[in-house]
């Protein structure tokens, strides 16, 4: 399994959490994008890793050195994980002949003899110190050595530029230290890019290497030009950055929103080409089509096709029934399956597998999982060394009147062994306070990695840019491009709303009734009864009074989905505070109309008008005016990271002059559980959570819990898993979710206090007197009959609250979120003469001359 490596070197970090971040020099988006990383295995971070790799093994390209394990088991749990080469002490060798190549010696030192070692599958000189007498000789020695492959890692604090340069002399790879090096020139560090320029062969003028752009299935979607520059930008913003023979940089999509985000680069084998791996947006070509050499084929294009007709299959068509309908997709999916199983010559197969594959796809297009996805699976699997039996199960088996497998283990034993073929438990990992350190808690608690907000702001702030500038015009170029929506001739649906655009069934009106007269009574009790004022001191009168901001923007996400709870969350609370101008963004379908149940919603607020836009061009409209859209002085509601990023960016540029609500991430739940806790309820809150999306976190704090009752939980979060229409998803978010078992209330609620979740349930014995103890959550669940979903819809609680951990700061959407509190101050004579010398004195300390005097002419006025 022995291949050529990415880059002409490898990345040295630490073993997570150190991977990355800025005193790592490069932080985890660059290491990923370079594809190598090194890391060195100890039995107390052995968990770590393999989590790390549960996570990453195909974003990566995992070496490891493993001499600090004495556990054989531990070493093959690291390559069936996904290693890609482990190092082991030279006398360890024989033990792990059977995995070939990825399994290499490891030797520390400066001498030549440490050569000796070297396996027919290469070899690891770690510890390499060049300032040491005997290195030149080694240096000689490994010229005719011929070693393959051969590393070489350099002892702290070496001068890495002529590291490489030994390196290169002995035909070794160099592994570098990520704490030395940067994506960009920096003092004392070495730039990445220079590295690979130093590297590359160009037999341009120019010196400009030739560099194929492929997405994620190895598609080439085009042939651009790189220099050293332009790939440090791109390892800068993890976006697609070229360099343009006329026009200098190339920031790909800059103008025509068509972008890149940067998987990884790599060299070709004779270094004279560079392949950069994108995620593209739209198409690479300015023609009409994906690539500059034609459309996708294939699964590609077939993905491709499916995804759009997720967003906008007609009504009433088969793609949408299949989305539509889980068992009718389940039915032929099995239908298919057996008529390929059945299908006899070439052709027949060749129809009948493609039928099932279309099939297939659109269950993980309808799950939300990527053709990437799938590959990067069957990647990972590639690198399995242990194997499972491969029969096939119970009643496929007896359908095909295959028998068990003999087995020397007795029937009670044989009839278990169909259990190892299930799909894995879907279960959470588990940590114990008492035996695990707080560091190694903080680090299981982190919240999956977003995208840098760098990249981001490199997205989005060419098309806020676009519509401050061009108005309607982009607003609905973005719209005809993103939501397909190529009919829609105006960006804004204004009131009154037509009828025909709320035909809804009785019973989904009668629920927007309910939830929005409970939201509305809630809100309204927040109101301000009357004016704070306060007498201070004899004559000064101080008072604080409230006022409704008078336009607010609500973004309300839409598309395919229908969230009419968000416009709800969002409307109800800015009509209870008197907003003048109430103006709700929600993308709308292919057809151009806005779902009938958000329509519904912005007549029964009063809204002034619907955006008929999502994305930063929804916000950028709102932040800044268009000739339809209204301009308005605070945006609120959540979105995705785009939304997100550019809610962040109107708000700091003061030409705008718009605030917003909050920051925000994916959704999350933390559960607090005892021993009275019903297993079923703490499971379906769980996974009410786990099933918005791959990047959602759900933990459980489970308090004084024996195994049999925490398995109890860990059984029901599986089989209710199990019963989901979106279990892959839920499958992703459990992937970085975690248990953590603790002896005390006070222990759970000191990690709650410290995690600030969005949610937080209480399903504990006595949970109302719990709450006292709660500091940072965005909203709280009391007791066994209180499930989020109540808080998401219907109880009359806002659902839209800070993530991520910012509970600790920000308040979840309120009464208060769409007013502003004005103070006035009323002084009489006697309050002036009371309060005048203490402020004339303070202006003095501050020599604030004009401050002092506007006191002392009233005070001398008053003496005459």
């Amino acid at each position: 399994m022995e291949t050529t490596l990415p880059l002409p070197f490898v990345v040295s970090v630490n073993v997570p959490p150190g991977l990355g971040g800025e005193k790592e020099g490069l932080n985890r988006e660059e290491v990923s994008c370079l594809g190598c990383v090194f890391f060195e295995v100890a039995p107390q971070t052995f968990d770590k890793i393999l989590r790390f790799l549960g996570r990453h093994n195909t974003e990566f390209h995992p070496f490891f050195d493993v001499t600090r394990l004495e556990s054989r088991d531990d070493i093959v749990t690291l390559l069936d994980a996904g290693a890609r080469k482990v190092f082991v002490r030279p006398e360890q060798l024989p033990d792990f002949a059977e995995f070939g190549s990825r399994v290499a010696p490891i030797v520390t030192g400066s001498s030549a003899s440490q050569l000796a070692s070297a396996s027919e599958h290469g070899l690891l000189v770690s510890g390499f110190d060049q300032t040491a007498p005997e290195a030149a000789q080694f240096v000689e020695d490994a010229k005719t050595k011929k070693i393959t492959p051969f590393f070489i890692k350099p002892v702290p604090g070496t001068d890495l530029e002529k590291f490489i340069a030994l390196a290169a002399e002995c035909k070794a790879l160099p592994i570098l230290p990520s704490t030395g090096l940067s994506s960009t020139a920096q003092p004392g560090k070495l730039a990445v890019p220079k590295i690979l320029a130093t590297n590359w062969k160009s037999d341009r003028t120019d010196g400009l290497i030739p560099t194929v752009v492929v997405d994620e299935h190895d598609t080439a979607l085009g042939l651009v030009y790189s220099s050293e520059e332009s790939v440090g930008e791109a390892l800068r913003t993890q976006t697609g950055v070229y360099q343009s023979r006329k026009r200098g940089l190339w920031y790909k999509g800059a103008t025509s929103g068509d972008t890149q985000e940067l998987v990884r680069f790599s060299l070709d084998c004779d270094n004279d080409a560079l392949k950069f791996v994108v995620r593209q947006k739209g198409r690479f070509c300015h023609l009409d089509q994906s690539g500059c050499f034609g459309d996708l084929r294939g699964l590609a294009k077939l993905e491709q096709t499916l995804l759009s007709r997720k967003q906008s299959a007609p009504a009433g068509s088969y793609t949408a029934r299949l989305f539509s309908d889980e068992k009718l997709l389940r039915a032929k999916i099995m239908e298919e399956a057996e008529e390929l199983c059945d299908a006899k010559t070439p052709e027949e197969v060749s129809f009948e597998a493609a039928d099932l594959i279309y099939f297939a796809l659109t269950r993980a297009v309808s799950a939300g999982v990527t053709l990437a996805d799938i590959e990067k699976s069957l990647d990972a699997k590639s690198y399995k060394v242990k194997r499972r039996t491969g029969d096939a199960k119970g009643k496929w088996a007896e359908k095909e009147g295959i028998k068990p497998a003999a087995s020397a283990a007795p029937p009670a034993q044989a009839q278990e062994t169909p259990k190892e073929a299930a799909p894995a438990k879907i279960t959470m990992k588990v940590y114990d306070m008492a035996s695990t350190s707080a560091e190694e808690l903080d680090e299981a608690l982190k919240r999956p990695s977003q995208k840098s907000s760098e990249a981001i702001m490199k997205i989005i702030a060419p098309i806020i840019d676009d519509v401050r500038k061009n108005g309607d015009k982009a607003v609905l170029a973005y719209t005809h491009k993103f939501e397909k929506a190529t009919s829609l001739t105006s960006p804004v649906l204004r009131a009154p709303f037509a009828e025909s655009l709320m035909q809804l069934p009785a019973e989904t009106i009668k629920a927007i009734d309910v939830s929005f007269e409970n939201i509305r009574k809630f809100h309204a009790a927040q109101k301000d009864e009357k004016p704070l004022q306060v007498e201070t001191m004899p004559g000064v009168v101080c008072s604080r009074f409230s006022r409704p901001i008078e336009a607010v923007g609500l973004y309300v996400p839409g598309g395919t989905a229908v969230l009419p709870s968000t416009a709800l969350m969002l409307g109800v609370p800015a009509m209870v505070a008197g907003c003048k101008k109430i103006v709700i963004a929600s993308p709308p379908r292919a057809d151009g109309t806005i779902t009938p149940e958000i329509v519904y919603v912005a007549h029964k607020v009063g809204a002034e008008s619907i955006v008929l836009a999502g994305g930063a061009q929804a916000v950028a409209a709102m932040a800044y005016g268009t000739e339809s859209v209204s301009k308005v002085d605070k945006i609120l509601g959540p979105g995705n990271q785009f939304v997100t990023a550019a809610k962040m960016f109107v708000s700091n540029d003061t030409n705008a002059g718009v605030g917003i609500d909050m920051p925000a991430g994916p959704s999350e739940v933390l559960v607090i559980a005892d021993k009275d806790a019903n297993p079923a309820f703490v499971a379906s809150d769980l996974l009410s959570q786990a099933e918005h999306g791959v990047d959602s976190q759900v933990v459980l704090i489970a308090v004084d819990l024996t195994e049999a009752q925490l398995a109890a939980i860990e059984d029901e979060v599986h089989r209710q898993a199990m019963e989901l229409p979106r279990v892959d998803i839920v499958r992703g978010s459990i992937a970085h979710s975690l248990t953590v078992r603790v002896k005390t209330v006070d222990d759970a609620m000191e990690i709650s206090n410290k995690y600030a979740p969005e949610h937080l349930i209480l399903q504990l014995k006595d949970a109302e007197k719990v709450v006292e103890k709660v500091m940072n959550a965005g909203s709280v669940f009391i007791g066994e009959w209180t499930p989020e979903s109540v808080g998401d819809y219907s109880a009359g609680v806002n659902h839209s609250l800070p993530t991520y951990g910012f509970a600790k700061q920000y308040s979840g959407v309120n009464l208060a979120s769409f007013v502003k509190h004005i103070t006035s101050s009323n002084l009489t004579a006697e309050g002036l003469r009371n309060v005048g010398e203490a402020v004339m004195q303070l202006a003095k300390v501050e020599e604030l001359e004009a401050h002092r005097r506007a006191v002392s002419i009233r005070l001398e006025h008053m003496n005459r």
